[in-house]
């Protein structure tokens, strides 16, 4: 059997295994032997995005909670890393949030927090992965359980986030883009707490809109917002609000690594960037390394994922990380990736700078890069298939050594990740191209 976590918890088609109303009882029973386990009280806090299918899943993750003699507390629709804080800021054992963050309406999925308020590390998942394949049954009808709930909750992480924030706001105009999803209300209260004048966009959610069209993957009725509007910037928040993409005055969306470069070369000037480090993933851009090292500044790279990232960062002191796809980490103010929490550092960077935003992204020169995702029906190791395994020889001689290949599998769907990164855009794309059909090819038969 295939492992049931992926690079972001447990993922896949709500009703459709494992995202199922069985999964989630028997997810909410294990959860409280996993808490026993380590003398934590069996009391968890959940969350969720607008999806429709979140609700009945979230009352089946607290039937279980219950039936196993734990106590469920439900925050409702709340960002991701919303949940990072209550878990801790209510004291609780662990915490729980339906979401399938960036992904179509149809998926849902389970991401763990522990009490710390950080994402389970790769062991810690096996051993709750363990407990669940041993649980059994299926909630009926009478066990169904809304959980306990979080009075304020949406506030309480408003609060914590405008508490984080170090500077005095001046009068910016800002457009948010909150993905029919779960930053619906945080994200407005936090910026107009603030005193910035907000405009909200995707915010009428129905459950099945979540991401369409809009959000960080789809950015431009947020660029052409912005610029109607003359607004000094645009935001735009995945369906669970740990990613941010930014759009600067003119429309164009900066990447995650932009806004990473920004907000390190801020922290550094202001002394406050941790042993000189940033971490990022493998899938960053050339161009990140090309402007920290003129900043001085050292880069580590990890696997995919930021609970990779964030595990470097502990590891080797680093106040910032992130990946490419606007997961960026502050942990000095938070635990985990926290897209509203970015938004207002990449503000303060911009007040700190007196520059626009257009300005401040020069700072990062993007490389070209092509990224192609191919559907697979199955997953072999890459280099086990000769006829891929030569395609990605071939390009890498192609683009010899001012630029790279990377080919990997996501975590969360069935699909195959080309990426080929540099200077010459007509050769990274053919050879992108052939990798991609070699693929297509050979791992869908």
């Amino acid at each position: 059997m295939d492992r049931l976590f992926g690079t972001d918890g447990i993922r896949g088609i709500a009703g459709k295994y494992p995202i199922t109303v069985e999964m989630g009882y028997r997810l909410g029973r294990s959860i409280v032997e996993y808490c026993r386990r380590r003398g934590l009280l069996p009391e968890v806090v959940m969350g969720r995005d607008t999806r429709s299918s979140g609700e009945g899943l979230e009352h089946a993750i607290a039937a279980g909670i219950t039936s196993a003699g734990g106590k469920a507390f439900s925050a409702g629709i709340i960002p991701t890393p919303g949940i990072a804080f209550l878990v801790r800021d209510l004291k609780k054992g662990a915490g729980i949030v339906l979401s399938a963050s960036h992904n179509p309406p149809e998926y849902n999925g389970f991401k763990v927090f522990s009490n710390e308020g950080f994402k389970l590390s790769e062991s810690e998942e096996d051993e709750l992965e363990g407990i669940i394949l041993k649980e059994h049954g299926i909630p009926s009808k009478a066990e169904r359980a809304a959980g306990l709930t979080v009075q304020d909750a949406a506030r309480r992480y408003a609060s914590f986030l405008m508490g984080a924030f170090s500077g005095k706001v001046s009068r910016l105009r800002v457009i948010l883009d909150c993905a029919n999803g779960a930053t619906f209300e945080a994200a407005p209260m936090v910026l107009n707490g603030l005193d910035l004048e907000t405009e909200a966009m995707f915010i009428e959610h129905d459950g099945k809109n979540i991401n369409s069209s809009c959000g960080s993957q789809h950015t431009d009725a947020l660029g052409r917002r912005v610029i109607e509007a003359g607004a000094d910037l645009g935001l735009a928040f995945d369906g669970d609000g740990d990613r941010l993409i930014a759009v600067d005055e003119k429309g164009r969306p900066l990447t995650g690594d932009q806004v990473i470069t920004i907000c390190a070369k801020m922290l550094q000037e202001r002394g406050l960037l941790r042993n000189n480090l940033v971490v990022t993933t493998v899938m960053s851009n050339m161009g990140l390394m090309s402007a920290l090292k003129g900043f001085g500044i050292s880069h580590a790279a990890t696997g995919v994922g930021d609970r990779l990232v964030m595990e470097e960062m502990k590891r080797r002191g680093a106040s910032i990380g992130g990946e490419d796809s606007g997961h960026i980490i502050f942990s000095d103010l938070h635990t985990t990736g926290d897209g509203i929490l970015t938004a207002l550092q990449l503000i303060l960077a911009m007040q700190y700078f007196n520059k626009p935003l257009s300005e401040l992204s020069s700072m990062m020169p993007v490389f070209p890069q092509i990224l192609i995702n191919v559907h697979v029906n199955i997953k072999p190791d890459i280099f086990s298939v000769p006829v891929i395994a030569g395609a990605v020889r071939d390009a890498e001689r192609s683009i010899g050594h001012e630029g790279r290949v990377l080919v990997r599998y996501s975590g969360t769907e069935p699909l195959c990740r080309v990426m080929v990164e540099g200077k010459d855009r007509g050769v990274i794309e053919k050879s992108a191209r052939i990798i991609a059909d070699a693929i297509k090819t050979e791992l869908n038969s």
